[in-house]
């Protein structure tokens, strides 16, 4: 019997999941849907930041387009880690499309001005 919080909304319902994927404590059909996709292929968004070479900040904040495979979490960092974008850039301009060949994007979540 496997036991997780679910995180599909706000109510926090405490499902335990047994072994033939069966779900309970779970308030609606998200939390079914949320616990078996947990535990056979579990997912996460990414937001972080990536440099910026001429702007007034020197970081640009980034989420991606998509959900990852949590294994590939850290390769996906990895990229980012390489990633410099030039200023100006705009909310949701794609920084870096089609990561790891994953078919998600990594897209920014701000404005960046130049800084003249």
């Amino acid at each position: 019997m496997r036991e997780l919080i679910c995180i599909v909304c706000p109510k926090g319902c405490r499902l335990s999941v047994d072994d033939n994927f069966n779900v309970t404590g779970n308030g609606c059909n998200r939390g079914i849907k949320y616990a078996i996709d947990e535990l056979t292929n579990p997912t996460r968004m990414i937001t972080s930041t990536v440099k910026v070479e001429g702007g007034k900040l020197s970081r640009l904040p980034i989420v991606t387009s998509a959900p990852v495979p949590k294994n590939l979490v850290f390769d996906v960092m990895k990229e980012l880690n390489k990633v410099c974008v030039i200023a100006p850039v705009k909310v949701k301009d794609v920084i870096l499309k089609n990561v790891l060949n994953l078919g998600v994007d990594i897209v920014a979540t701000r404005d960046i001005f130049e800084d003249k």
